[in-house]
């Protein structure tokens, strides 16, 4: 038997073919097109050269890279009103249920850690949050109150969770600075990450993962699970496309006018990001539901299905990766020494592309290059848990 704290190699078998066949191929597919993007955002051949639409937007406002974290996190709250409902039955144990939810939550914060040590694990620098650890508490905090609140306490739940953030971020006076003040490193978020974590942000005086904007994240992460609630409910695969589609529009219409107030911001995860990312989710997961589940386009979606059921291990693996290719260093002709990523880029790309293009043409290929484990993987039905 496998250690419970260890990742679990999962193969579908009879107790869960139930469930399996109850899954939503939308769901996978949509899980599969956010973990490729944000590879794709991640990893491009050369830094300074991204395509515009793949380069996050510096301060306030948006650009398509910045809505595919809020969209993985607005798919696990969709997950975790599938999965939890159908292992919350009656003759299931309550307790060893929140022990498997724990279990996970830390399994996630370690392999976040560990990719943001790695190669190096120079402790003293380390950064602690990170992409997995949002993902691990907020699929902590969400899985919890979906265990123990209603669907209207937890509509009423994440309502309070962007207004506290709000108020919060702009009436609450940051120590030497004052309230409101939402700009790098002045704003109380990253006051409060440096006053816990000082040596270990990701940009020195602040980090987009910080603790306080945990908060609407977890309010994306609950949108996503009242989506789920919807999506469970005895009602037509059109009407229920049809009310993701409604629900995203009405969101993306809300945040852009709450952003008058309390700007469109992912680094600091504002409120009006949180909603107005949430209907950018929802209007590309009905898409997905209408695509593959109503008009029955599964064979086309299946690259994306591939990606989606491990989704988890092709991150940290291609993060790995990634690091990897950054770190072996390479003899030129000329001399110099240069990172094995470098060197493929400049040759392989940006010496017939240009530098952009070439820059955006490795970050497809990389993530292209995934495809075939993935693949291999689902074709013999594993499926890596966490």
């Amino acid at each position: 038997m496998q250690s419970s704290r260890a990742p679990r190699v999962y193969v579908v078998s009879s107790p869960e073919r139930a469930f399996e066949r109850a899954r939503l191929r939308s769901l996978d597919v949509f899980r599969g097109l956010a973990v490729a993007g944000m590879i794709l955002v991640n990893h491009p051949g050369n830094p300074r050269h991204v395509w515009p639409p793949l380069a996050h937007a510096h301060w306030n406002g948006w650009t398509l890279a910045d809505l595919l974290f809020p969209a993985f996190l607005f798919i696990v709250g969709v997950a975790i009103a599938q999965s939890l409902a159908y292992r919350n039955r009656p003759d299931a144990s309550r307790r060893a249920l929140v022990r498997r939810i724990v279990l996970r939550t830390l399994t996630l914060f370690a392999l976040g850690l560990f990719l943001n040590a790695f190669p190096l694990f120079d402790l003293t620098h380390l950064r602690i949050p990170g992409v997995l650890q949002r993902i691990a508490l907020c699929y902590l905090l969400a899985s919890l109150a979906f265990l123990g609140l209603s669907v209207g306490g937890q509509a009423t739940l994440t309502v309070v969770l962007l207004a506290a953030y709000w108020l919060l971020m702009t009436r609450v006076p940051v120590p030497g600075i004052g309230p409101g003040v939402l700009e790098p490193g002045s704003d109380l978020g990253a006051w409060l990450d440096r006053l816990t974590m000082s040596g270990h942000l990701a940009h020195g005086s602040w980090d987009p993962e910080g603790l306080l904007s945990t908060l609407p994240a977890l309010a994306s992460t609950l949108m996503g699970v009242l989506a789920g609630h919807w999506m469970r409910g005895a009602r037509s695969a059109t009407t229920k496309t049809l009310g993701l589609l409604l629900a995203g529009v009405g969101c993306m219409a809300l945040g852009a006018w709450l952003g008058r107030w309390f700007p469109i911001n992912k680094n600091l995860w504002t409120s009006s990001f949180a909603v107005f990312t949430a209907g950018t989710s929802a209007l590309l997961f009905g898409l997905a539901c209408w695509v593959v589940d109503v008009r029955g386009h599964r064979r086309r979606a299946l690259p994306f299905v591939v990606f989606g059921r491990n989704p988890i291990a092709l991150y940290v693996l291609a993060t790995l990766v990634a690091k990897l290719l950054d770190t072996i260093a390479v003899t030129q002709s000329d001399g110099a020494t240069r990172p094995l990523r470098e060197v493929l880029y400049r040759h392989g790309f940006a010496s017939w592309a240009g530098p952009t293009a070439g820059s955006f043409l490795y970050a497809l290929v990389f993530v292209a290059a995934w495809l075939l484990p993935m693949a291999i993987l689902y074709r013999r039905g594993v499926f890596i848990r966490v």
